[in-house]
């Protein structure tokens, strides 16, 4: 019969509370940058996915402001847009002020 061995002191260690970078207003602002971009574009939903290299599940997340990108997936749509991340950044920034 094996018998289980304390753990000793050194192997556990404490839990940090790890900060949320998550910010609902930074989402929803760039949510609706990418929405209206990509409707000036015509293009539907899924296919803008498709071109982004973005799942079309995730993205749809995105214009919904349920999820904030990367910098990589903001750097995948601003090229499937066919502009440099920092217009789409700017734009992001343009909404979040109230432009």
């Amino acid at each position: 019969m094996v018998q289980a061995r304390p753990a000793s002191k050194s192997s556990v260690r404490p839990r940090v509370s790890r900060s949320d970078s998550f910010d609902p207003a930074v989402a929803i602002a760039c949510g609706v940058v990418l929405r209206e971009l990509r409707l000036q574009r015509g293009v539907a939903q899924d296919a803008f996915a498709l071109l982004a290299g973005v799942d079309r599940s995730y993205y749809g997340k995105l214009e919904r402001g349920e999820r904030q990108p990367s910098l990589a997936v903001l750097l995948k749509c601003a090229a499937a847009l066919g502009q440099p991340a920092a217009t789409l950044v700017a734009a992001i920034e343009g909404q979040l002020k109230g432009k």
